[in-house]
């Protein structure tokens, strides 16, 4: 683990490219206000829980405010994560302690409707587990605590408060805490320690000190003067019932301490040290690994020893001889039959050439660490672009396989590249967003962003597809190696595994069994609030899974053509794109034995969201795996001599 551990920690000391470092120093040494800061300001996010799919702003939970509070500019990723930085009260003065400092007194009257609403409404997000997301410089201040194994857990968000339920059973942080043990109480985190460590810097080179960690302890005091709090006392106890007036106030203590240890370029290291998903990571390539060498040797031996020895021996005989062989060779008359339904297959290649290359081109960026997490919602900022961007290859793909179908409707066919797609996945983002919207949460995209989305879509997108489009229906179709009999010819009766549904379904399993561990990362990543940061294995899995979809579509295509069935053109696109069907089990299969998410809201937004992720992924496999074939029965075609 120590050595993955130092891999990650050389990986990071270039992660962090467009961040400049912030120094700081103490006031009195402080020469000139451009070259260091005095004054550190502590950012607050939106607060999210497990247990629910919908995240709130700081401000719904009725905690202490910033007087004069302002929101640093969110790029287009943060606003469509739902992220909602603002200014908090918390500010501090570099290496400057102080102890249990007053933020604010919250009262809450019992005769006040309005303070009932909020006072259920922040035991509401106890009783969810709602979680605090700090920033200090940029990073997350992170929670750290001990578990069972004596394994030390860095977590970048820490609870609100907590519940002890009428059996008097403690539930998720409460049980930290044997204080914590009246029945049908809720336990308020009104107090934090927060320890901020410091890199000294060079003073002789002009150095300044800068921040490589942060800390924190949340605690729940009933303190026992508002006015000049102690810090000291029984736990923070909130009645289920609400009889009585209540204050609440927040207080904080701060410790700054020297590290010169941790570099600042490595300082986010600490926080993926409690994440020691290595081991796993490298089991899930060594397993993906060997089925795609199993896979490249199947393929291997088709194209290097079968095919190679059916091609020599075909040409070889004489017409009448070649009439009586059986196989593949017999249908290469029809075998470029244009498909049915050949306008929508172009248009989801079309489409699929798009996400295909958006997704390359993010992975790879990510790889190189220029969408790493400190720079926030660049990961979503970038596929977005990329995808508005790549509208021209999305129409010559779809235009020019078209063509080659030979169709002729090209208006009909530009206009449904650029809006099929594209269209459902805005509808079902939109729903989501109207049951955000209803619900109040942070999440909700706001209309100007919804107008801009709009704008870069028929603004950029489209006129590309347009243009893309123009270029790929001025260029002649795709020529055939062989020539197409006008009679179509009989298919013989197929055994259950050369059947078009039976090769459909086994198609998409070897594809998910490359990339099922890394999904359950990353649906962690997204519903279980977890970071993300392991790049370098996903684009590894990535090309793995090209090469999965590719080769395992090629086999099963050979099969069928060696069963004489020659529709291989939607067959090839579905065999591959079936994978996204075992992405979506897995997902319900996820949602029922991982999360705790209640509320029929919070499971309506987490099955929108999947929807989308699963078209998304079934045109993106499904295009691979057209590809494939496409190259492949080309390639046997091209070299077999037919008069």
């Amino acid at each position: 683990l120590k050595t993955d551990v130092l891999l990650v920690s050389s990986s990071f000391g270039f992660y962090l490219p467009g961040l400049a470092p912030v120094s700081f120093c103490e006031e009195k040494s402080k020469g000139d206000a451009e070259e260091c800061q005095t004054d550190i300001q502590l950012f607050v996010n939106r607060l999210d829980s497990v247990e629910s799919v919908l995240p709130y702003e700081y401000d719904a939970f009725d905690f202490c405010k910033d007087t004069n509070e302002r929101r640093p500019s969110e790029n287009l990723g943060q606003v469509l994560f739902g992220e909602r930085i603002e200014t908090s009260p918390y500010k501090f003065s570099f290496k400057a302690d102080k102890a249990c400092v007053k933020v604010c007194t919250k009262s809450y009257d019992i005769g006040s409707s309005e303070d009932k609403l909020k006072l259920d409404f922040l035991k509401k997000g106890m009783e969810l587990n709602y979680q605090h997301h700090w920033i200090v410089d940029n990073m997350p201040v992170t929670w750290c605590y001990i578990v069972e194994d004596g394994q030390k857990v860095c977590n970048p968000g820490f609870p609100i408060g907590c519940l002890v339920n009428q059996e008097g059973k403690p539930k998720d942080a409460c049980v930290i805490n044997a204080d914590f043990n009246k029945k049908n109480t809720y336990y308020v985190f009104n107090h934090v320690d927060i320890t901020i460590f410091y890199h000294s810097g060079d003073e002789t080179n002009g150095m300044h000190a800068r921040l490589v960690a942060a800390t924190l302890e949340p605690q729940s005091i009933k303190h026992s003067n508002d006015e000049n709090p102690t810090c000291e006392g029984a736990p923070m106890d909130i009645p289920a019932d609400f009889k009585s007036n209540l204050k609440v106030t927040y207080t904080y203590s701060v410790t700054f301490k020297q590290n010169d240890d941790i570099r600042w370029a490595s300082r986010w290291d600490y926080i993926l040290v409690s994440m020691p998903h290595t081991n796993i990571q490298w089991f899930s390539i060594m397993n993906s690994l060997v089925i795609v060498l199993f896979l490249t040797g199947m393929v291997a031996m088709i194209m290097l020893r079968t095919l190679h020895k059916d091609i020599a021996r075909y040409n070889q005989m004489d017409q009448e001889e070649a009439q009586e062989e059986s196989g593949w060779k017999q249908v290469h008359g029809d075998v470029f039959r244009p498909p049915r339904m050949g306008m929508l297959l172009s248009v989801f290649l079309g489409q699929g050439t798009q996400v295909f290359i958006m997704t390359f081109i993010t992975l790879f960026l990510a790889c190189m660490g220029f969408l790493s997490p400190a720079n926030r919602g660049a990961l979503m900022t970038c596929a977005v672009v990329l995808w508005v961007l790549l509208g021209t290859p999305a129409g010559y793909v779809s235009a020019r396989l078209y063509k080659t179908f030979g169709g002729e409707n090209w208006k009909t066919n530009v206009l449904l590249t650029a809006f099929l797609c594209p269209g459902i996945v805005f509808v079902d983002f939109f729903m989501m967003n109207l049951i955000l919207w209803v619900e109040g949460s942070s999440a909700a995209v706001p209309f100007g962003t919804l107008v801009a989305i709009l704008a870069l879509w028929f603004g950029i997108s489209v006129p590309l597809t347009f243009v893309g489009a123009y270029f790929g229906f001025k260029k002649p179709g795709i020529e055939p190696p062989v020539r197409t009999n006008q009679i179509p010819r009989q298919i013989p009766q197929q055994s259950f595994f050369t059947k078009a549904m039976p090769g459909i379904i086994m198609g998409g399993i070897l594809p998910f069994g490359c990339i099922f561990i890394q999904l359950f990362f990353i649906l962690n990543s997204i519903w279980s609030h977890q970071m993300y940061y392991m790049f370098g294995f996903l684009f590894l899995v990535f090309i793995i899974l090209v090469i999965t979809c590719s080769e395992a579509t090629v086999l099963l295509c050979y099969f069928h053509l060696c069963a004489e069935d020659y529709h291989w053109w939607w067959r090839s696109f579905l065999t591959s794109g079936f994978t996204a069907v075992y992405l979506f089990v897995y997902a319900v299969h996820y949602f029922f034995s991982k999360l705790q998410i209640i509320g029929a809201a919070s499971t309506i937004l987490y099955f929108g969201y999947t929807l989308i992720m699963v078209l998304i992924f079934f045109i993106f496999t499904g295009t691979i795996g057209f590809f494939s074939c496409f190259w492949f029965v080309n390639k046997i075609y091209s070299v077999l001599k037919v008069d």
